[in-house]
């Protein structure tokens, strides 16, 4: 097919008018599998290959051929602020054909909305919650706006692969064709997909139709790739014990008089001062696992700027930053004349442009593969290579430390993260066998909320046919109601039918149900008429608080508000916002087993990290950890390294505790997880594995894996569901109790892996 031909006029005229001399690989595909099938389409390809146009260009040519009666095409996209970005590049590109564009979230336009109440048409750009909110609140004029509905495009799909959100929106997508009587075809958007058959099948569930995923060669991916390791005080690895307790700057780091230079920055980091020096000249990204971490590496940078006598050259960009901070952050990148550096968490790791990145900074590792991927691809654009340099930091051991606490486990993890990419492309998969009750109660209340009054079995028959619930047991559903009922967020009519009840309304009608993630109670921090964000606990009057990069000082805390008043003062101190950690998936635990155990070179290593990884290879060979998962550290004190995931780390905790405890005696068990976990035990290293291998032998409840009187919340609406569901939703659906098995049967005194 010639794809550029098939092409509508004003599509064809845009690309003239861009300079393209020809359509990318992408673009070929997107064009033969939207154009040429009926069926959902998947487009994986790397970021900033032209994915979004791609799948635009043949979609808005079918909707230029035969206009929509109620709106045509609906973009789902993870974050506002990657709406706002695609709405510009949208709008312009619609805007000859008369394709009106209409972005629907907190901060759009009210009267554009009204508008596209009063005539639908063209593309909507929505997050998922805001979807929730129109179905709840214009569940009457929902066959008015969507019955013509061609196409759904879901922006960054891998989001949404691994979470109730990412189910929540399937949800609404199948609630929303059913309501409308439409059937649209999907298409899904990623640059990470680790198993694409797999996402697939999750993005067309429900849909009735096939999902197409195209093949095209997208080009040889070039990275410029560097991890260096830095202790935060004394001597780097390779270097000598006697250095001072400074760290002495290696060539990289600049002047010899950096103690006295940087004196009044205490303490000096050597890692950032890294960082420092080269996002000098450049627009950088530096990522960060935690906004925590984010506010305290903004202040840190800034310090140097201000100690040096430079300008400030470091931006911020996080969750809890108000929208005006972000937006100017983001619109000051773009400049390509800016020669700023942005301080940032996963809040920049999708596809919102941020003009021409010449090079990203990741501090420690992220969690998962398509995390690395997603920040890599930050960089890279307009045909130069993507470069991310990673920044390991680590405190220097103890002399009483243990064994496990000296290895260094996100310089290992960084490592794997790269290698299993490049050795097997792998990305982590969608989870699919969960059991979401928290999710279930959601849908729940969100469907009686926007229809009104139902039977049980009519609830019953919109609810668990959703795709997402297909473990879940009309016994299961029919416990919950019962619950609800007994507790007033639902009530009986005189008719027999269902309806919110008080309790249930005081849920419903907070603007906050509409997102299933789980949220803190946030407070506004403001300094005179501006708005700086948002902290989850604040502090008393007269002490400080770190947010948008500078240190405050609180003078007021409304807590019926929820504002806190604050002043700028000169300092640094750590930031605070609730954030935790995401979940590790088991071949990255594996292949950091693999990396202790081979002697390969990675050549993107520095120096310090080549050295400090040939100590952890040292102390993994000396330890005997290559051979045995479980090292005694002295006396009755044990160390087990079971190499596995969270979910099947967490199975394995509560699976000593409570099966096999009494038999070995364990006490004071103390995870790290997922590395590693510490215990006293009475029994030997043989008996060990014997009982272990006895227990998981004989078929158990995974029930025994929760404590009797556990009631292990996990999800956001977790509290509002009975007990027993919480407790089968976590056992069967969270805890990975076969992958746990698995390796329990597989050890012995001469394996460490199955």
């Amino acid at each position: 097919m010639n794809v550029f031909a098939r092409y509508s006029p004003f599509i064809q005229d845009y690309i003239y008018r861009s300079g393209w001399t020809s359509l990318r690989g992408v673009q070929n595909a997107a064009g033969e599998a939207i154009f040429g099938t009926d069926d959902n389409v998947l487009l994986t390809a790397s970021t900033a290959s032209g994915k979004t146009e791609a799948a635009f260009f043949p979609i808005l040519t079918l909707l230029d051929e035969e206009p929509s009666l109620t709106v045509g095409v609906l973009y789902i996209a993870p974050l506002k602020a990657l709406i706002n970005d695609q709405f510009g590049r949208l709008d312009e590109l619609c805007e000859e054909a008369g394709i009106r564009v209409t972005r629907w979230h907190g901060d759009a336009s009210q009267s554009r909305k009204r508008k596209l109440l009063r005539q639908p048409s063209g593309i909507l750009q929505i997050t998922p919650e805001s979807l929730e909110s129109l179905l709840i609140n214009k569940h009457a004029e929902i066959t008015a706006l969507f019955g013509d509905l061609r196409f759904i495009v879901i922006d960054e799909v891998h989001s949404l692969l691994r979470g109730d959100r990412g189910m929540q929106t399937f949800c609404l997508i199948e609630r929303l064709c059913r309501m409308a009587g439409c059937r649209p075809r999907r298409v899904g958007l990623s640059a990470t997909i680790g198993n694409p058959e797999a996402a697939g099948k999750f993005l067309a569930a429900g849909s009735g139709r096939n999902t197409v995923i195209p093949k095209f060669d997208g080009g040889k991916e070039v990275w410029r790739l560097s991890m260096e390791h830095f202790y935060n005080t004394g001597a780097q690895a390779g270097e000598e014990a006697t250095l001072p307790s400074v760290a002495k700057p290696s060539e990289t780091l600049g002047s010899d008089k950096l103690e006295e230079t940087l004196g009044s920055v205490s303490p000096f980091d050597p890692a950032l001062y890294y960082i420092f020096e080269h996002t000098r000249g450049k627009k950088c990204l530096i990522f960060t696992n935690s906004r925590e971490e984010c506010e305290s590496v903004c202040q840190q940078l800034r310090q140097y700027c201000e100690v040096k006598h430079e300008p400030d050259r470091f931006l911020i960009h996080h969750g809890n930053l108000s929208a005006s901070y972000r937006e100017s952050a983001e619109q000051e990148m773009k400049d390509d004349d800016s020669l700023m550096s942005i301080c940032a968490t996963a809040t920049l790791e999708l596809g919102i442009d941020v003009g021409r990145l010449e090079r990203a900074f990741h501090i420690d590792a992220p969690f998962t593969v398509s995390g690395f991927l997603q920040r890599m691809g930050r960089t890279g654009r307009r045909g130069d290579p993507s470069e991310m340099w990673f920044v390991m930091r680590e405190e220097h051991a103890e002399a009483r430390t243990m064994l496990p606490e000296t290895l260094p486990w996100y310089l290992l993890q960084g490592i794997v993260l790269v290698q299993l990419y490049v050795e097997d492309r792998f990305v982590e998969p969608p989870r699919t066998d969960r059991l979401p009750f928290s999710l279930l109660y959601h849908q729940t209340m969100s469907t009686l909320a926007s229809c009104g009054e139902m039977t049980p079995a009519e609830l019953a028959s919109r609810v668990l046919p959703l795709s997402c619930f297909h473990r879940i047991t009309q016994e299961d559903y029919r416990v919950l109601l019962r619950h609800l009922l007994e507790n007033d967020h639902i009530v009986r009519t005189e008719n027999g039918g269902l309806i919110v009840g008080l309790t249930g309304e005081r849920i419903v009608n907070n603007y906050k149900f509409y997102a299933v993630f789980q949220e803190n109670v946030e407070y506004t921090v403001r300094t005179g008429s501006e708005q700086l964000g948002t902290i989850v606990k604040p502090p008393p009057v007269g002490e400080k608080v770190a947010i948008a990069g500078r240190v405050w000082a609180v003078d007021e805390v409304d807590h019926q508000r929820r504002e806190v008043w604050c002043t700028l003062v000169k300092g640094r101190i750590p930031a605070y916002f609730g954030d935790c950690a995401g979940d590790i998936h088991t071949r990255i635990l594996e292949r950091m087993y693999g990396v202790l155990a081979e002697d390969n070179v990675y050549p993107y290593l520095k120096s310090h990290a080549v050295a400090r990884l040939a100590e952890a290879r040292d102390a993994f060979g000396k330890s005997g950890m290559a051979h045995h998962p479980l090292i005694n550290l002295g006396g009755q004190m044990w160390a087990l390294f079971p190499w596995l995931g969270s979910y099947a780390f967490l199975a394995l905790e509560r699976f000593l505790k409570i099966r096999c405890g009494k038999r070995l005696g364990i006490k004071g068990l103390s995870p790290s997880r997922p590395y590693f976990m510490q215990f006293t035990m009475k029994v030997g290293e043989e008996e060990f594995y014997r009982i272990l291998a006895e227990e998981a032998s004989v078929p158990f409840d995974p029930l025994e894996l929760v404590y009797p009187k556990e009631n292990p919340v996990f999800e956001k609406y977790d509290e509002y569901v009975p007990e027993e569901l919480v407790r089968k939703s976590f056992a069967l659906g969270v805890l990975d109790v076969e992958g746990m098995r698995r390796r329990v049967l597989g050890w012995g005194p001469r394996n460490a892996l199955v």
